[in-house]
């Protein structure tokens, strides 16, 4: 009698739970263990900036798999462990506790780490940083009693922190070093309308400004001075800075990295046994090795990593996408942005929804998309199935973009 397969899945985000979930789907008879340092069932992270920030839910009321958790696929979640080495001569994890876990094959998604500004380190008084439940539920407490608060980075988690700080009633600055905000996932025409948004609520957006010191005064508040020597006071700052791939353990390991685990197409480390998903690596995309960050992402390419380590060969080509909800904006983007795309077309719909495409040839490529969630869905597959598209009719609101389908794919 065979003995069953031991797959052991290291992080408790999308990408850990859905490898979990699809490894033990592809192979009922293995053993499936996920690991996650955080004390309780894996939940989304998305609303913590949100509905969990204004105290309108809890992370529990959105576990990623589920009400039945994980452990209603059958798979084995160990919390509060950490993992500290990966033993790959042994086939074995090693635990903070110092016990062993033996794999047959092994999944990273130790995901990302936020990029802390010497100036504001993490666990400095009165700074805070989004990552986790805990954290949002101690800013959430600080909000309460704050007047004002500065996000240093113009970013989506620091405009959605703002936008909901704003909704408390609590004065807001957004200190930003490039010229607009959204800068790296939105273009101009985007990030002005979502910077209009900011500013007729009263955010304070102070662009191609860089914070040089930040210092905690007698009364508690901090002074935040700029390189035009300009002093901003705040009760509270928040840092949206961005985050670094978590790829601690595999370098230390001896796998390949480079700013993130390299991967192959079917999520393969340098070691055959080992895979990795989300926003610890580093893949194949369609302008070379490419690491992304958003959920989508994590979700699509922790199920391939699944599934391969149950004994799949699936390649992992999933469409990326983001949103983010600010005020009354739902913004979306779905595809791969090209700093130089052969075309643009704007495309306005009813009401304040409007979604802006880039097209390659004649195909769609990417698509950004404000209050417009129907016609994403359709961008999407537009993408999936590399349509072919007149660029004159992708931009006239009455020609539904459903029937854009009906076309045969792109040569």
């Amino acid at each position: 009698m065979t003995a069953s397969r031991n797959i052991v899945v290291i992080g408790g985000g999308p990408a850990g739970v859905f490898a979990a979930i699809e490894a033990k789907r592809r192979d009922p008879a293995a053993a499936v263990t996920l690991i996650s340092e955080e004390p309780c069932e894996p939940y989304e992270r998305p609303p913590l900036s949100k509905a969990v920030l204004l105290g309108k839910a809890a992370a529990a009321d959105a576990p990623i798999a589920g009400p039945k958790g994980v452990a209603g696929y059958g798979v084995s979640l160990e919390c509060k462990t950490r993992c500290t080495a990966i033993d790959r001569a042994a086939s074995e994890i090693v635990t903070a506790s110092g016990r062993r876990l033996r794999y047959d094959a092994l999944v990273i998604a130790t995901g990302s780490l936020v990029r802390q500004i010497p100036t504001l380190p993490l666990g400095a008084a009165r700074v805070h940083y989004l990552r986790t439940e805990a954290q949002a539920r101690a800013l959430g407490s600080a909000l309460k009693n704050a007047r004002h608060l500065c996000v240093v980075g113009g970013g989506l988690i620091g405009l959605e922190v703002a936008a909901s700080a704003t909704e408390l009633g609590v004065k807001v600055t957004v200190i930003e070093v490039l010229p607009r905000i959204l800068a790296r996932v939105c273009d101009e025409e985007t990030s002005a309308r979502v910077e209009d948004a900011h500013r007729r609520r009263g955010v304070d957006l102070r662009l191609n400004t860089i914070l040089t010191r930040a210092q905690a005064e007698p009364d508690g508040s901090i002074a935040l001075k700029t390189g035009t020597d300009e002093t901003l006071m705040a009760d509270l700052v928040v840092v949206g800075a961005g985050a670094a791939p978590d790829d601690r353990l595999a370098a230390s390991a001896g796998l390949r990295t480079d700013n993130g685990i390299v991967v192959d197409a079917q999520c393969r480390t340098s070691d055959p046994r080992i895979f990795a998903a989300g926003d610890v690596v580093r893949f194949p995309g369609p302008h070379g090795l490419t690491r992304r960050e958003d959920w989508r992402h994590a979700q699509d390419q922790g199920a391939v990593a699944g599934r391969n380590a149950a004994g799949a060969n699936d390649e992992y080509r999933s469409v990326p996408s983001f949103w983010s909800e600010q005020f009354d904006l739902y913004i979306q983007g779905v595809g791969s942005a090209s700093a130089k795309p052969d075309r643009r077309v704007r495309r306005y719909g009813s009401g304040a929804s409007q979604i802006n495409f880039e097209l390659t040839g004649a195909r769609v490529a990417y698509a950004l998309g404000i209050n417009a969630q129907r016609d994403i869905a359709v961008a999407r597959r537009l993408i999936e199935r590399q349509t072919a598209v007149d660029p004159v009719a992708l931009a006239d609101p009455m020609i539904p973009l459903g029937n854009f389908l009906k076309a045969k794919a792109a040569g």
